[in-house]
This record gives C-alpha cells, sequence and structure tokens, in this order.
C-alpha cells in the first residue's frame, strides 16, 4: 500500500514537472517571435496563421468542388505550406520559425506526457478464464486478404481442439444462424477470424448466450481487436487463448436492432460507401461523389437527438462504442482506450464552405462546426424513411430515427494471457488544465479519474 502511494506521490511530482516544461516551452515560443530582431517574429506568426488558413480553404475547395475550382483548391493547398517556407527561408527568418517550431513540439509533446501522468491509464483488469470444452470458430478465408490461409488458422485452431466452421465465400452464409446452432450444439465458446462486421454479428450470439467471446484478428483493419490489445501481425497468437486465456467485460453497440463493435458512421461516409465502386477504387469514388455531398443544394442533412439535446443539420456524424481520446484519434491507428465505460462516442461535422474550413483548421476542437460528446443513447434523422448507414463498415439502410445505444459488459471476451495490450492514451492539450497542475494548489494537481459511467457532455461541449 506505502509502495503505490509512494509510486502515485512521484508520478504527481513528475506530472507536474512536465507541466511546467509545457508551460515554460509555450511561453519560448512566444517570446521568440515577439524578441525576434525588427519584428520579423510577429510576421512568421501571421505566415503561418495565413499559411494554415489557405491550404484548409483550398483543401474545401479541392474536396467539394469540380473542375477549374477543384484544380484551383489543389494548388492553393500545396502552395500555402510551399510560400509559407520559401517567405521565411527568403526574409531570413528561418532560425526564429525553426527555435518557436521546435519549443511549441516541446510544449506539445510535455503537456500530453504531463496529463497523461497526472490521470495514468489504468487498463481494464481481467479474470482468470477456464479452458472452453467445445469452441467453435467462424473463419472467413477471405477476410484480410487471405490471412486465414497464410497463417494456417484452420489447421491450428483444430490442433488446439475447435470445431471450425469455414465459411464459402461464392456462397454467403448466416453467420448469425452459425453461431445460433453452434450453441445449440452445445459451443461453450464462439470466436470468430474475420472482419469486425462479421465479429459483430457473432458477438450478439456470445452476449445473448452468455458464452465467451474469441476475436481473432484476421480481417483488414481489425480495430476491434487492437482496442482490445490484441496482436494484428500474427493472428494466430489470438488462439493462445484456447489453452492460456483470460476474459474481460466489455460493451457492446446497438444500432436499430443490430450490433456493432466499433463505429456507425451517418452522412457524407455512409453516402459514399454505398457506391458499387467504392471497393475497388475508394479514393476516386469519394472524390467523385464528395462536391455533391458536401456543397450541393438541398443534400441530405442529419438531426440528432443525444441523450435529449438535439444536434441539427450535421453533413455527418460518427457514434462509436465507447469514445476516442479525441477527434485526431480517428484518423490513422486512433484507439479508444477502453471499452468498458458504458457509453457512446459522438462526432458531429459541419462544415459548409472554405470559411468554416478554415475556422476549423486554426480552432480544431474549439470550433463550432465540431462537435464532441458522449451520451447513452443517440437517435438520428434525416429526412427521409430511411438513410444510409455504416455499421462497422458495412453499408446498410435503416428506417429512421436510428437509435444507437450501448449494452455496459454485455461481452465476455477471451484473451491470450500473452498479448501487445493497449498502450496509454495520450490526451490532447488542455492549458487550463496544465496551468492548474504546474500551479496550482497539491489538492488539485490530479484531475479526478474517469469512471466507468462518467457524467456525459451535451451537444456542443468540448470533451477535453
Amino acid at each position: 500500500m506505502g509502495g503505490a502511494r509512494t509510486g502515485r506521490f512521484r508520478a504527481g511530482l513528475v506530472a507536474r514537472l512536465l507541466a511546467r516544461c509545457a508551460v515554460v516551452a509555450a511561453i519560448g515560443a512566444a517570446v521568440v517571435l515577439l524578441l525576434a530582431v525588427g519584428g520579423g517574429g510577429l510576421f512568421v506568426a501571421l505566415a503561418a496563421l495565413t499559411g494554415l488558413v489557405l491550404f484548409a480553404a483550398g483543401l474545401w475547395w479541392f474536396v467539394a468542388r469540380r473542375g477549374v475550382v477543384r484544380l484551383l483548391g489543389a494548388l492553393v493547398a500545396v502552395a500555402a505550406p510551399v510560400g509559407f517556407l520559401v517567405f521565411i527561408t527568403r526574409s531570413g527568418l528561418w532560425l526564429v520559425a525553426l527555435i518557436s517550431a521546435v519549443c511549441w513540439a516541446v510544449a506539445g509533446f510535455t503537456g500530453r506526457e504531463a496529463l497523461r501522468k497526472a490521470r495514468p491509464h489504468r487498463p481494464q483488469r481481467p479474470t482468470r478464464a477456464r479452458r472452453p470444452g467445445r469452441p467453435v470458430l467462424i473463419m472467413n478465408p477471405k477476410s484480410g486478404g487471405g490471412k486465414v490461409g497464410r497463417f494456417d488458422l484452420v489447421k491450428r485452431a483444430e490442433d488446439l481442439g475447435a470445431r471450425v466452421i469455414l465459411l464459402d465465400p461464392s456462397h454467403p452464409a448466416d453467420v448469425t444462424k452459425l453461431a445460433e446452432q453452434a450453441v445449440a450444439k452445445g459451443a461453450d465458446l464462439l470466436g470468430v477470424a474475420g472482419g469486425d462486421g462479421t465479429q459483430a454479428l457473432v458477438a450478439a450470439v456470445a452476449a445473448e448466450h452468455h458464452v465467451p467471446f474469441l476475436v481473432i484478428s484476421a480481417g483488414t483493419r481489425n480495430h476491434f481487436a487492437m482496442d482490445l490489445g490484441l496482436d494484428r501481425a500474427d493472428p494466430a497468437r489470438c488462439l493462445d487463448a484456447l489453452t492460456d486465456g483470460e476474459e474481460v467485460r466489455v460493451d457492446l453497440g446497438d444500432v436499430s436492432g443490430r450490433p456493432f463493435v466499433n463505429t456507425v458512421s451517418f452522412g457524407v461516409y455512409a453516402d459514399i460507401v454505398q457506391s458499387p465502386e467504392y471497393r475497388d477504387n475508394k479514393t476516386g469514388t469519394a472524390l467523385n461523389l464528395m462536391p455533391d455531398l458536401l456543397a450541393r443544394e438541398g443534400v441530405r442533412r442529419l438531426d440528432a437527438n443525444v441523450d435529449g439535446n438535439r444536434l441539427a443539420e450535421q453533413q455527418a456524424l460518427l457514434i462509436s462504442n465507447n469514445p476516442y481520446v479525441s477527434p485526431d484519434e480517428l484518423s490513422g491507428g486512433g484507439r479508444r482506450p477502453r471499452l468498458d465505460t458504458g457509453e457512446l462516442g459522438v462526432i458531429g461535422i459541419r462544415v459548409e464552405n472554405a470559411a468554416q474550413a478554415a475556422e476549423l483548421a486554426v480552432r480544431g476542437p474549439q470550433a463550432p462546426g465540431l462537435t464532441v460528446t458522449t451520451a447513452h443513447r443517440v437517435e438520428v434523422t434525416g429526412g427521409e424513411q430511411q438513410i444510409p448507414v455504416a455499421v462497422d463498415g458495412e453499408a446498410l439502410w435503416l428506417r429512421t430515427p436510428v437509435t444507437c445505444s450501448v449494452r455496459p459488459g454485455a461481452l465476455r471476451v477471451l484473451l491470450p494471457r500473452d498479448r501487445p495490450g493497449v498502450p496509454a492514451p495520450a490526451p490532447p492539450v488542455d492549458w487550463r488544465k496544465l496551468l492548474d497542475l504546474a500551479f496550482g494548489p497539491a489538492e488539485r494537481r490530479t484531475p479526478p479519474e474517469r469512471t466507468a459511467s462518467p457524467e456525459h457532455t451535451a451537444p456542443g461541449e468540448k470533451r477535453a
């Protein structure tokens, strides 16, 4: 007990020191610009801001327009950063810009580390799991470009005592029915080697019958597996759970009666994935459709009721089974640090012109065009009886209102003991919290730990 208290005390001291470093580095960046010879630092700041605004506006014209305007937007988006670099080089202010940029980078890094240590990430504690006696695994040989065959998953699973149901890509099967039949025949574990959409369907059957669920990371993106801390590079390691496993309980999302493990998308992305050409040419299809979806008069806009609060006229909505750390986490390898908070993450976007795109680029999550919040229930309407929806990447049409909710702790997930795990999340920089952490009273230095069911924010309120 004393050791734990000492560890927390030391972590608090380190967090306080890092917070002060972040504040000093930010002040240093500003001082460098203010004290640059001849006021040149102010020109650097103004040029950087102008370049950012032009880049965002050019990018908007590129994705939301066609023809000459699209070409002009591409030129502006490319010319803006190039022009900034040419300006600071030819004006002799490159050293000022470099020192200021380094200071801001140090401020950002130390600020995130300070907030990370002040609110340490506590991963969910697993419990010991007994070895399943009659495990049944459903495998899609096409998923992930053929990972099932490449990693010899069928033989490895059968060698460990599992019964494998291998799907036939030429004859699509009802995986929900297959899972139900497996449970009826005595299966005491269900597992899937496939994409997140297939994972969700079988997970719902496992949750309904209170049997453990095994995720095998043989899909293309494997977001659910990644957020469970599994090895996405070697799906065969997931099979170790059959002989040396431990169990956690996680939440399961529900969208109008259909389960989801990751995200439900409405609006622009959901419209794009409906196109038959999307799977073969994602970038080209998106660029062809986005002008009509973003800027055309009369295009569908979304309204949402978020725990009783109205979110109006959105171009895109993303509902996630548990929230991401920040909107930035949605790009690339974004993660959800917990899958057991009992909440939905909600992100709404409304950007209708180049000026609003520039404001979003400058202000980030504080821009009025971006809403980040959490909720327990979301109802989405779009002025039509049915609207397109992308559920874990699968294109569907659902009747309005489309209702999203979460079933806390509904799913028992069996995990291998030896797995990469989920790294501690890097929280976004919040300067008010950093100042409080650096110079506030001792009892206020450590932000309260997030509980399993924290009070959610209202739409429009920016979550830290």
